[in-house]
């Protein structure tokens, strides 16, 4: 987080819902007389499905019209930055490794074990690794953006807030699916599809869908073309619904991802400027190293769940994996050397050649939760978290003057154990007003060690162990002024764990502590003109203690993580929608940041 004030608006006029009446449907609802009324917003903060007016958090939900539109040119998941207040999303990866920010709120530590404090989750499970959050946007029921730390029910590293996807799920008796083109210039393509199959009375299979691809679109100096890739990834869902009593949703996806890495290009600011040198043409660039990307993640899960009446249980049990990891570039951004004349453009002081590399990733994690189901004033949760993953990063850097040949290499391994213990209360006090409370306890425990070398000799220490506890929290509650508008305020505490820097020939194994957040936020969340408009508005004020930071430079461009002793925010947000006409909705946000 720098020390920023900034203001974002966005709006979108979307008229495009009566070409996706299945979607519109069940967003909009005629009333008795015959006017079109917005529909209730659900959202799963408290892990149900709630009216967002009734819950103390900031929150929006983006609809799958909406995704539709803004997803047919080829995007991955960064072009979800800017179309929910306060949400940015980039990467210095091209289409993996996205760094996820909400209200400033981030990291750009860019190395192969770096934790975020923004949450991803994807049909409930925590895709924790970075590489594992850029998985495509694909037939999608909708989008969670839940502001502010959520660690009491979504566990660490939450303390800026969570992304949250959710699949469309097979249906008992359902058979009914949709397919979709798209095709933009430079040969860019998207064909998405979604199928469910009904499988008798107790069976129910959905098949997603999605490929994209890009032609190299960026004209090297020495013929070769770059910047174009070929994304493909698959879904599969399973529903078992033996009764009412119980059902079992199996989930298993992969994804493949083959092309080029971001390029990276010298000398094209101005020094002392923002712009752009003269001449600068972005369909041309100057390396002479070698450029190459391929990813390969794939997962499943079992959500398995039980109603008992006035108690319903829950077991999650996940796991996650990359088989496949390799990124190469040129970050020099140039071609030759000062010390090897010619050289360009501008001035390159030396070639660097570098490549990152996942041998192995294998993520596992269970969750099981009980909840109430009582009709009266009083409801809980309570439940039990364990998570564990096992990494081996690889780096790689070469010599582009005598042809690309290896120069060093390192293999190193990172893993990682957590475990939780978590419960919540809800309390309706009175008819107007309730009340909320949550509580969190959490292990995390990693280790970090060097499994080979070869061409380089680390600067010691080069191997470590961070063992961490805490107990974090939440507090809320939220008025009924009427029917129409609510009122809320919200304390919660968040926490991330200790994060790695890895060792290299000029830096030691660098050591981030855990970082913890304090969130104060108030809000109103109303619906206007009967039903046809919604607006809610809050402002927040957070302090992190201990913010983990990535520090780069030096005589050898050296990263190192460091702590920050405080950091301070506060801001403002808000969020607006309208039915101007039955087939023309308005949505607008808007977010005022200061670091």
């Amino acid at each position: 987080m720098s020390a920023s004030r900034s203001l974002k608006i966005s709006a979108l006029a979307v008229a495009v819902v009566s070409l996706l009446p299945l979607h519109a449907a069940a967003q909009q609802t005629p009333g008795d007389d015959g006017v079109v009324r917005l529909d209730a917003v659900k959202v799963t903060v408290e892990r149900r499905s709630e009216d967002s007016k009734d819950v103390p958090v900031s929150a929006s939900v983006l609809r799958p019209e909406f995704l539709d539109a803004i997803s047919t040119s080829g995007s991955d998941i960064r072009v979800l930055a800017g179309k929910a207040p306060s949400l940015n999303i980039e990467s210095s990866n091209g289409r993996v490794f996205p760094r996820v920010y909400i209200r400033g709120y981030g990291n750009t530590d860019f190395n192969t074990y770096a934790s975020q404090p923004v949450s991803l989750i994807y049909d409930d499970v925590v895709q924790e690794n970075a590489f594992l959050k850029g998985f495509p946007i694909f037939d999608l029921e909708g989008l969670e953006v839940l502001r502010g730390p959520q660690g009491t029910l979504f566990g660490r590293n939450t303390p800026a807030g969570v992304v949250k996807f959710n699949s469309v799920k097979p249906t008992i008796g359902a058979n009914d699916g949709y397919a979709s083109l798209s095709y933009g210039t430079y040969g860019t393509m998207t064909l998405e599809s979604g199928l469910s199959i009904a499988m008798g009375d107790h069976w129910a299979a959905r098949l997603s869908t999605l490929g994209q691809r890009r032609d190299d679109w960026v004209e090297n100096r020495d013929g070769r073309d770059l910047e174009g890739y070929t994304d493909s990834a698959v879904r599969l869902q399973l529903l078992y619904q033996a009764s009412d009593d119980f059902s079992a949703l199996f989930n298993a996806h992969a994804r493949h991802l083959d092309g080029t890495a971001r390029l990276f290009r010298a000398n094209i600011i101005q020094p002392g400027t923002n712009q752009l040198v003269d001449g600068f043409d972005a369909e041309k660039s100057f390396i002479d190293g070698a450029n190459r990307q391929e990813l390969q993640t794939y997962g499943g899960s079992a959500n398995l769940t039980w109603d008992l009446g006035d108690i319903a249980l829950h077991s999650i049990t996940a796991y996650e994996g990359i088989g496949k990891y390799y990124s190469r570039g040129d970050i020099d951004g140039g071609f030759g050397a000062v010390f090897a004349p010619p050289s360009g453009p501008g001035v390159i002081p030396f070639p660097v050649e570098t490549a990152g590399g996942i041998k192995s990733l294998d993520q596992y994690s269970q969750e099981v939760r009980a909840e109430s189901q009582y009709d009266g004033p009083l409801n809980w949760q309570a439940g039990l978290y364990y998570f564990h993953d096992d990494v081996e990063g690889e780096n790689y850097t070469y010599n582009t003057l005598s042809g690309g040949d290896l120069a060093s290499y390192q293999l190193t391994r990172q893993r990682n154990t957590s475990w939780a213990a978590f419960g919540s209360l809800n309390y309706a006090a009175t008819d107007r007003l309730s009340l909320r409370a949550g509580i969190r306890y959490t292990y995390d425990k990693k280790t970090f060690d060097v499994l080979a070398l070869d061409r380089v000799t680390l600067v010691e220490p080069s191997s470590g162990e961070t063992d961490n506890s805490k107990v974090t929290g939440d507090l809320a509650a939220t008025f009924s002024i009427n029917d129409a508008v609510n009122v809320y305020a919200r304390a919660a505490r968040g926490f991330r764990g200790a994060s790695f820097g890895v060792p290299s020939g000029t830096a030691p194994l660098t050591v981030a502590e855990p970082e913890t957040v304090d969130s104060f936020e108030v809000g109103i969340k109303s619906d206007l003109f009967d039903n046809r408009a919604r607006l809610s508005f809050d402002i927040y004020d957070f302090r992190v203690k201990n913010q983990q930071l990535t520090a780069v430079g030096g005589a050898s461009n050296d990263i190192r993580l460091l702590n920050a002793d405080k950091t301070k925010a506060r801001g403002a947000e808000f969020d607006f929608e309208a039915l101007l006409t039955q087939n023309l909705r308005v949505t607008a946000g808007g977010a005022y940041n200061w670091t």
